[in-house]
């Protein structure tokens, strides 16, 4: 009979082996049900589903948190999967994203713009930045009502271009130091370059010279903060393809890219859909007549 103290030894190496084993099981089964939902929408769809959704994430051993943003290597994975598509097959884009390198969203978006079918882009959040160009890119935007995009104004170090410019009008040469007017220089020439990409991408899905240099003057000029969203609203009223009937699967898909569990979340609520005809039926005093907020120009 083995000495209690070896059994111990025993159960503690068990233990250990299955909570390092368990999150990775975790992720492949969370990995197998998003493949299977991409293939169910596109079935239903018709199309070629390309998910571009960045959460922050842990590592699947030591639970160290992962923040993710538009890579080299997410612009390889998605011109790929473009490439595997036939010319003649829509390609529906899932986009959930803070933004990234200007050269991976370029590369992404000019060739979604050179794919012959349509091209959709689904956002249930949020697509800031290069997420935005991306969107752009489409020939039809669908979002949630309450999604956001965002300026695709370029960023020069930790300061906005166009903020950095700001500087040159308001001190003479001679009081401004070497490091800011190099920074001066490569802004102006981001914002030149930033104003030709969108207006390209704008004008390879239709929309006229003039509107389109006008639109991307307004999206990368630095009107607004970097984080500013611009809502469905506004990006209709911008004359961009916009609707906000998002399908119920993308929600789903949505949902199986959870963000790690934090030991106080502020948020509960019972995760479960209501319907009015399954709830008691409690009298309410009458209530004020609500107004809907929208974000303005």
């Amino acid at each position: 009979m083995e000495p209690v103290s070896a059994i111990l030894s025993q159960l503690v190496w068990i233990v250990f082996i299955f909570l390092a084993v368990m999150p990775m099981l975790r992720q492949r089964m969370l990995e197998s049900a998003r493949l299977s939902l991409i293939r169910e929408i596109e079935k239903k769809r018709g199309s070629r589903v390309i998910v571009l959704i960045h959460r922050q994430e842990s590592l699947a051993l030591f639970g160290v948190p992962l923040f993710r943003f538009i890579s080299i290597e997410d612009s390889e994975e998605v011109l790929r999967a473009i490439r595997m598509t036939p010319p003649d097959m829509p390609i529906d884009i899932i986009l959930h994203t803070p933004g990234g390198l200007v050269l991976a969203s370029q590369q992404i978006a000019c060739a979604l713009c050179d794919h012959r079918a349509r091209v959709t882009a689904f956002v249930p959040h949020y697509a800031m930045s290069g997420g935005t160009l991306i969107a752009l890119a489409a020939d039809e935007i669908v979002m949630d009502k309450h999604a956001v995009l965002g300026p695709v104004d370029p960023q020069v170090g930790q300061f906005p271009a166009a903020s950095i410019l700001k500087v040159l009008e308001q001190k003479p040469a001679s009081e401004i130091d070497d490091q800011t007017l190099i920074l001066a220089d490569v802004s102006r020439k981001a914002l030149q370059q930033a104003l030709a990409l969108v207006k390209e991408v704008l004008m390879a899905n239709g929309m006229d010279a003039e509107r389109a240099h006008a639109l991307a003057d307004q999206l990368t000029q630095g009107y607004y903060t970097h984080d500013y969203p611009i809502s469905a609203d506004m990006l209709h009223s911008m004359g961009l393809h916009v609707r906000t009937d998002l399908p119920s699967e993308i929600y789903q898909l949505m949902a199986l890219y959870p963000q790690p569990a934090q030991r106080n979340s502020g948020v509960e609520y019972v995760p479960v859909p209501y319907h009015p005809d399954t709830l008691p039926q409690t009298p309410r005093a009458p209530a004020a007549r609500r107004k809907s907020v929208r974000l303005k120009n």
